[in-house]
Parts: structure tokens; sequence; C-alpha cells
């Protein structure tokens, strides 16, 4: 291990032989994060689904593609003024489904959500925001144009 950061790479040669940088121990600390949190998801995407195709498929998915989906979240949230309220009742809607369940489950009796509509409230959560925003962001923008005419 070299601690030489003057060159953005994850390897330097130094003497004819390849020593790791700080870049590198970064990014592996980074993939160790997102390998911990994809497993520590697992309880999450079981109360949406008990298939364990479903569960195991959509970690693999999370684990290669959630970085770059940030980024493209990141770009438009801005846009998208209400998704983050959307994601947030989504998130409370499995954390009660899975305390609903364990305590029905506790009580000796069923509590059982079909997976597809758990899809379905999920996608309904996310297609509400969405809309929600674009009908604020035209109201803003219908606002921000009588501004201007009045200030003219």
């Amino acid at each position: 291990m070299t601690e030489d950061m003057s060159e953005p790479r994850f390897f330097k040669k130094i003497n004819g032989k390849q020593h790791a940088t700080p870049f590198f121990l970064a990014l592996l600390v980074i993939e160790m994060s997102d390998l911990v949190f994809a497993i520590d998801s697992i309880p999450a995407v079981l109360a949406v689904s008990t298939n364990m195709f479903i569960v195991y498929t959509s970690n693999i998915f999370a684990i290669l593609g959630l970085r770059s989906l940030y980024f493209a979240l990141r770009g438009v949230m801005d846009y998208f003024y209400y998704l983050k309220f959307g994601l947030s009742a989504i998130l409370i809607f499995i954390g009660s489904k899975m305390t609903i369940n364990h305590y029905a489950h506790e009580q000796g009796a069923t509590f059982y959500i079909a997976t597809t509509t758990s899809l379905l409230i999920i996608l309904i959560l996310i297609i509400v925001s969405i809309m929600a925003s674009v009908i604020r962001s035209k109201q803003l923008d219908k606002k921000a144009i009588k501004e201007e005419v009045r200030k003219s």
C-alpha cells in the first residue's frame, strides 16, 4: 500500500511492483458497505414477496445498479418535488406491513397482503407523487409567468 495520491489511480507501480493506493482502499470500503446494505435489505424484500427468487435477484440488481440509480435520481429530485414523500410513504407501508404481520403471527392470526397488491400499492404511490410533482411544477411555472408579466 502506498500513500501517494498524486494520481487518481487504484494501483501504482513502484520499483516494478504494483501497490494499492488509498483510492483502492476507499473503493473496497464503498463496495463492502453496498454489500452490507444489500444483505440488510433482505427483510424488507421479504415483506413484499416471499418468493426467494425475487428476493435474491432484487438484491443482486440492487448491488449492481443502485449507485448509478442514485445519480440518476439526484438529477431529477429537484423536478419531482413530492417524490421523496412518495418514497417515504412506501417505506412506511413496507414497515407497517412487516410490523402488523409479525404481531398478527404472534397472536396466531394470519395477515397477508399478496405480492401483486404490495407492488400495486408501491406503484400507485410512486405515480401519485410524480403526478403531484408535475402539477406543482406547472403551477409554479404559471405563477412565475404571472409575476414576470406583472413586473413588465
